[in-house]
């Protein structure tokens, strides 16, 4: 006789269990009313923004940016108590050459605030979380960009407002101080949105903070000292031309040459060589360019970064 053969029992699946189970584990269900896209550029622009004045974070992420800007701050200040308490009749600065003297804060600042703004979301991993809400790559590229230029404008137009203000209560000529704040303004949004791109773009290559910094120091710093040192040098040589074209290498000797040709302003090159209307298209072009290039070299990284 073949021995027993047992039967095995079924198992809960043979049962008739159900293979696939939705347990409500309590989670309350939201029916509100979903904002968008919109809502959240704007939310990621107002925190990119107040973040790079350090606000709603640590007060030691405040002292940086607190400090530059009241450096940028205070030689405005000093201008308008002179000139108010000696009745000055003009400035003596123009609201155009304010930023190009004070480049040096300008750009420590948006050294230090740019790998902020997007080189800890790429160190962190955090920025798939971003894109796991209804915000595609492109809000993200333009909140940060927007961001970014608005901080800079906040930091270099509120030093005009200072001096605009001191003329006014100077009671200087009220249209000759008007049209010179409105060419100042224009050359800092300009300066603001060159600045805000490579910044960015100089900080999004790396998630190492520090090597941010100093990346975007050496950008700005290197090809400035290249520039000037070569146009002294032409300038030596009697080649005056040489000096307004190599004015096309470095981006403060690009807005420098920009509101020279259509501002009205006083040019900073060697002896005052800075470019016609005609060479002054060209810097526009070449800032505008530049513009273009970073929001496209942006969008760029993080379509290779998988985002």
């Amino acid at each position: 006789m073949p021995p027993e053969t047992r039967t095995p029992a079924p198992s809960g699946r043979q049962r008739g269990a159900a293979p696939d189970v939705i347990h409500n584990i309590g989670y309350r269900k939201y029916d509100g009313l979903r904002l968008g896209r919109g809502y959240a550029r704007r939310s990621l622009y107002a925190q990119s923004l107040r973040g790079a004045y350090g606000l709603g974070r640590s007060a030691k992420s405040k002292v940086m940016p607190m400090i530059l800007f009241g450096v940028m701050c205070l030689p405005a200040a000093i201008v308008v108590a002179v000139a108010v308490s000696t009745k000055l009749t003009k400035l003596p600065m123009d609201y155009t050459r304010y930023a190009i003297w004070l480049q040096l804060v300008i750009g420590l600042y948006l050294a230090a605030q740019a790998p902020q703004s997007v080189s800890r979301d790429l160190r962190f991993r955090t920025v798939p979380l971003y894109f796991s809400r209804p915000i595609e790559r492109v809000d993200y590229v333009v909140a940060k960009f927007a961001a970014m230029a608005s901080a800079l404008f906040v930091l270099t137009a509120t030093p005009l407002l200072i001096l605009y203000a001191g003329a006014l209560l100077a009671k200087m000529d009220f249209a000759v101080q008007t049209k010179g704040f409105a060419y100042g303004l224009l050359s800092v949004a300009l300066l603001s949105l060159l600045y805000a791109g490579i910044g960015l773009v100089v900080a999004a290559l790396t998630p190492r903070r520090g090597f941010g910094v100093a990346a975007v120091i050496a950008v700005l710093t290197i090809p400035y000292g290249a520039v000037s040192t070569l146009q002294s040098i032409a300038l030596a040589g009697d080649n005056t031309r040489a000096v307004e074209w190599l004015g096309l290498f470095s981006p403060i000797t690009l807005i420098d040459g920009v509101q020279t040709a259509f501002l009205s302003a006083k040019s900073a090159f060697p002896d005052g060589y800075g470019p016609g209307t005609g060479t002054g298209t060209v810097y526009l072009l070449v800032v505008l360019a530049l513009i273009a290039g970073s929001y496209g070299l942006l969008m760029r990284r993080y379509r290779k970064a998988g985002l």
